[in-house]
Parts: C-alpha cells; sequence; structure tokens
C-alpha cells in the first residue's frame, strides 16, 4: 500500500484541499480557505501546515476568533451552503471564543469547519498554559464547550484516528437536513505527530448533495390538503433558499395563486414585485401576511423552523380549523404544528408538488382571495413609501429614510446583511429585494457583531457584488475588529454605520415591557445613578478610519444619498457614517403587526410595569397550541 509520510496537521490540511461538493452537475471546492489565529496550540501543527500547503489551502488572517466564525458562515450561506471555510485557534480562550458563532452556524444550518488547538493527548506535564482542570474528569478541555453548538464533534487523540472522523466531518458538512458547526479537537503533540497515511485518504473525493424526493403516500395526502384549502397561505423559510428552490417557488405560487410569506431567512425568495408576494410574516412582518396568517385554513410550511417571530409566540395562526402542510428536508421540523409532513428537499418537494396538484381538479386560488390580498398588499406598499419618504432634503434621516435611499439606489446584485437590533424589524417589513441573494438578515441567533465580518465572508464568495453591512452602533462596538481583515485583503465591503447613542431595539422592547430603557442608552451616568446625561462622545466614524476604512460623514438626507452612492462604487473598503433622527415626532416603520411573548413582571411597584403586565396578560391568553 502506497502511503505519505506527514504530520497530522499536514495531512488534514492535505484531506481537506481536495474534497468536492457537487449538485446538479456543479462541482465546488468543499473547504475554500482557512481563517486562523495561531498560539501555542495550533501555531507549530495547523499553521506549519498551512505554510507547507502553500496556494493548495489558502489561508485569511483574523483578529478575533468568533469575527472568523462568523466570515465564514457568510461564505457558506453566500455559496448556497456547496462551499465552506475551516477555521483555526489556538487552545484556551481561542477556542472558546468559537462557541458564539458555532451556535450561529448550528442554528442557521450553516456549515463551518472548526478546528481547535486542545491540550496535550500524551499529558507529558500539566496542567498546560491555558488548561482548564477538572478534577474528577482527566479528559475534559474547554474544548467540550463546544459539542451541544455542533453537530458533530470529536478529539483526535491519535494521528490514525483522523481518518475516520474526517470523512464523518465532511459527511455533516455536506448533508443538507444536517449541515452546522462542525469541531475537530486538535491536541497539540497530536497535530505535530507523524504517521504514514495511506494514499488513499488524499485522493479528490466528491460529496453529492442529496435532493431527496417527497414519499409518494405524503404526497398524497398533501395534494389532497392543498385541494381542500380555501384560503391556503405559503411561509418559505430559509430552506427555500438552501436548495435553490426560488425558481421552484415561483413556479407554484404563480400556477397557484397561493399568496407567499416569508421568514427572515426565507426573505427574498419570492421577487418583492411578484403578484403573490405579501411580505415578511410574524413579529416584524407585514400587516398583510399576518392577516392573511389570522385567517388561512391551510398553512404550507416551505424549509421553515417556525421560531416565535414568526409565529407571534404561537398567537398568529388563529383560524379554529387551520391545518398545516409542512414541506422540509428535515422530519423535525417537518412534523411541528401537528402538520402533515412532507419530508424532502425543498426544490424537489415544490416539484412534486406543483405537478401533482396540477391534474384532475388542481388547486386554484379564488380570485376574491387574490384580490384581496393583493389590494391589501398594494396598500401596505403605500406604508413603505410613506416610511422611505424624505421631503426635506437637509434635515437628519430616519433609519427607514435610509433604508429608503439605499432602496433607491441598488440593483439585483447589491446584497444586504444585519443580524440584530432594530434593523431587522424594519428590513422585514420594509425591504424590497429584488434577487434570491440580496436580503442576508441572520435572525436565527440575532447575534450583534455578525455583519462586518459576514461581510468579508459574503464579498470572498460573490466578489463582483456590492456588499453592504448594516449596523448601529452598539452593534458595531462589538466586534469591529475584522475591518483591519477587509482593509488587508482590500475587500470593497460598504459598512453603514446608524448612530442612534444606544440599543434603539432593546430600548424600545424595555419600554414596552415596564422597563423604562434602563440600561440601554450610550449616556453619561447622571446625578440620580442612571445614564441619563449627555450622549457619550464616542466618534464611531474616527474609528473606522483608524483601522483603515475610507469614512464618509453625512448629517442630512442630501449628504447621505451623495454618501451611499459613493460608496457603492468603491473599490476600497468605505465606511458611511450617519446620525439617525429618533425623535417620536418623525414618521418610522409601522408597529409590529404582532405579538411577541417576553414575560413581564408578574408584581412591581412602578406603575409602568403593572401597566405592561396587564397588556401581556391580555395577549397571553390568545396562545394556543397546534395538535
Amino acid at each position: 500500500m502506497s502511503t505519505r509520510r506527514l504530520t497530522t496537521a499536514q495531512a488534514l490540511v492535505d484531506f481537506l484541499a481536495v474534497q468536492y461538493t457537487e449538485r446538479d452537475g456543479s462541482h465546488h471546492r468543499l473547504i475554500g480557505a482557512t481563517w486562523g489565529i495561531f498560539g501555542h496550540g495550533n501555531v507549530a501543527g495547523v499553521g506549519q501546515a498551512l505554510l507547507e500547503a502553500g496556494p493548495a489551502m489558502p489561508y485569511l488572517q483574523g483578529r478575533n476568533e468568533q469575527a472568523m466564525v462568523h466570515a465564514a458562515v457568510g461564505y457558506a450561506r453566500q455559496s448556497g451552503r456547496l462551499s465552506a471555510h475551516a477555521v483555526t485557534t489556538s487552545i484556551g480562550p481561542g477556542a472558546t471564543n468559537l462557541v458564539t458563532g458555532a451556535a450561529l452556524a448550528t442554528i442557521n444550518h450553516l456549515p463551518v469547519l472548526l478546528l481547535p488547538g486542545d491540550t496535550f493527548a500524551t499529558r507529558p506535564a500539566e496542567p498546560v498554559l491555558q488548561q482548564l482542570e477538572v478534577p474528577s474528569q482527566g479528559d475534559v478541555s474547554v474544548n467540550d464547550c463546544l459539542r451541544p453548538v455542533s453537530r458533530y464533534f470529536d478529539r483526535i487523540n491519535r494521528p490514525e484516528a483522523l481518518i475516520p472522523a474526517a470523512l464523518r466531518a465532511v459527511r455533516v458538512l455536506t448533508d443538507p437536513a444536517e449541515t452546522g458547526a462542525v469541531t475537530l479537537a486538535l491536541p497539540q503533540d497530536v497535530q505535530a505527530e507523524a504517521y504514514d497515511w495511506p494514499a488513499e485518504f488524499f485522493a479528490r473525493r466528491v460529496w453529492h448533495v442529496r435532493r431527496p424526493a417527497p414519499d409518494p403516500g405524503e404526497l398524497d395526502r398533501a395534494v389532497r390538503a392543498l385541494r381542500a384549502a380555501r384560503r391556503p397561505l405559503i411561509v418559505a423559510g430559509g430552506g427555500v433558499r438552501h436548495s435553490a428552490a426560488e425558481e421552484a417557488l415561483t413556479a407554484f405560487a404563480t400556477a397557484t395563486g397561493i399568496p407567499v410569506a416569508t421568514t427572515q431567512a426565507g426573505k427574498g425568495s419570492l421577487r418583492h414585485d411578484h403578484p403573490a408576494d405579501v411580505g415578511g410574516l410574524g413579529h416584524t412582518g407585514t400587516a398583510t401576511a399576518d392577516a392573511l396568517a389570522r385567517t388561512a385554513d391551510l398553512v404550507i410550511g416551505v424549509g421553515t423552523r417556525y421560531t416565535d417571530f414568526t409565529t407571534a409566540s404561537a398567537t398568529l395562526f388563529a383560524n379554529p380549523d387551520v391545518r398545516f402542510l409542512n414541506l422540509n428536508i428535515t422530519g423535525f421540523d417537518a412534523h411541528k404544528l401537528g402538520a402533515l409532513p412532507l419530508v424532502a428537499d425543498a426544490r424537489a418537494g415544490l416539484e412534486a408538488l406543483t405537478t401533482a396538484q396540477a391534474g384532475g381538479d388542481g388547486h386554484r386560488t379564488d380570485a376574491a382571495y387574490v384580490s384581496e390580498y393583493t389590494g391589501a398588499k398594494a396598500r401596505w406598499e403605500q406604508r413603505v413609501d410613506a416610511a422611505y419618504a424624505a421631503p426635506d432634503p437637509d434635515a437628519r434621516p430616519t433609519q427607514a429614510q435610509v433604508l429608503g435611499l439605499l432602496d433607491e439606489l441598488v440593483t439585483d446584485d447589491d446584497i444586504l446583511i444585519n443580524a440584530a437590533g432594530s434593523l431587522p424589524g424594519d428590513l422585514h417589513q420594509l425591504w424590497r429585494s429584488r434577487s434570491p441573494r440580496q436580503y442576508h438578515v441572520e435572525y436565527g441567533y440575532s447575534c450583534m457583531g455578525y455583519e462586518i465580518p459576514a461581510a468579508i465572508g459574503v464579498q470572498l464568495a460573490a466578489p463582483d457584488s456590492p456588499v453592504w453591512a448594516l449596523v448601529g452602533d452598539g452593534t458595531y462596538l462589538m466586534n469591529p475588529t475584522e475591518i483591519v481583515t477587509a482593509v488587508q485583503e482590500n475587500l470593497p465591503v460598504k459598512l453603514v454605520v446608524l448612530q442612534n447613542h444606544g440599543y434603539a431595539s432593546i430600548g424600545g422592547l424595555s419600554e414596552s415591557v415596564g422597563a423604562e430603557r434602563f440600561g440601554t442608552a450610550y449616556r453619561h451616568r447622571s446625578a440620580d445613578g442612571g445614564f441619563t446625561g449627555p450622549p457619550l462622545p464616542v466618534d464611531l466614524a474616527a474609528n473606522a478610519a483608524s483601522l483603515g476604512m475610507r469614512v464618509l460623514r453625512a448629517g442630512t438626507v442630501r449628504d447621505l444619498r451623495e454618501a451611499l452612492a459613493d460608496a457603492r462604487t468603491a473599490d476600497r473598503p468605505t465606511c458611511v457614517y450617519v446620525e439617525t433622527e429618533t425623535a417620536d415626532t418623525v414618521s418610522g416603520p409601522p408597529p409590529a403587526q404582532a405579538w411577541w411573548d417576553v414575560p413581564v413582571a408578574e408584581t412591581a411597584t412602578r406603575p409602568s410595569a403593572a401597566r405592561a403586565r396587564e397588556e401581556y396578560e391580555r395577549h397571553v391568553t390568545d396562545r394556543r397550541s397546534h395538535l
């Protein structure tokens, strides 16, 4: 048997360099690059292996381990989950910094390979620097924190253990039903240990990303449910995008006339100007979609997990006779809400459903129902126009007006990235998605600090597209360090920083639940001990400039329009900084169209909390179980 003598780290890097995915006849390199920050736990192992690999395994230098995972996740999502990145860290804090990013990847079903260094497998001297000692469990390390947030976890304590572990890891990365964060913990001594590897381990291997078709019995039951429905509603989730099912969804909606509402992950599955598109659903949804959900007799979920924002904490689907039909590649999600399951790939399932329902008395939505939802959508668009309108060019813009100016500027090629704060709600309600990949809002984990590193990953996957990272001041302060990476790689990401001096989203939520915006403003401490003094003199534009970005400051609507146009054509990383108007007298997005369950204090001395509890108890009575 032919062998190659390599260290474990060298063997892993060489193995990853020849793994490929295939779907629908298109091949993609599985691991496009490896992000890394080096320390004593990986510098002599994986670091040395990457040095030897050279261009066979491109290396990307990060500044924060969590941010590196976010960048890898952005790349994987933009790549349709057919290509991913690896992330290597040292032991200790470098490894534990991966946990948040790993949770985000797994919750969103997006592949990323994590390669944290680990303490010595042979234990020549303990404790080593950064080692966690657990007196009752000698085999525990801090990397065990990654177990619950990984779809696959293994610790490679012997070189030969890498062969089955690497194959299992790649199987999970390429499985559309199981994918997420995959962790191979690498003890630092094993990384550097040599072994005679079978040459077959380094042969090019193609992993076929399957499209499972629906079971005939489940398909038949789905068609019968569809034909019996009078007020059906489609809920399109992230699974539509992950399986590239947008055209299949469009064909199904066109053939049947069924309106399509979208989750945050599914927004953009249907173009905003398609007659069947009724916008976002749930707590951050449109009045059109939420009204249809309340009266729907059949809800057809396609690739959705039905989070509480989508279901308005189990209060949205109010029709007592409502039934659910869930098309999902995982049986776990397909059976939610007591649904008829249709376990299949989203594209394969939609194509099969379109064909099967067309025969005989195939479903076609009643004309009166179509007229109802198209009329409601037209009225909602008027509300969007009103929120976007900026009649005074010399005024400070509102957050909604910032989106309106972007709406005027972008084309199908632009990609908008956001994850947390008040922007996801405004975007879900107001943004007019023009293409399947334009709307990139991470709301499975809603992680502050995701946007800037994710923009880097997206730009690497879509080098010819204008990529916008939209962040508030709170999110910016969480994780701005990857700006340095964007500058280093000369990636022309466009960063729009909206300064509103605090946590605007949580401030509004705090007020609604009787917490009176406590601890949500970025202000000096006042004499009474609160944070009600003048705004903090923090200059985020100067900070971005100090990290190497070109910065454009915009004080008015007129300035902002010019700055955004300038940034869009820039060939280097560019930041547009704008202070937004937050006064109650200015127009903004419509209020929430559905409830969200955030428990309110049952006993309190402050009147605001008592009033909020009364409102909470009124809403909670609408919650129901779907069995």
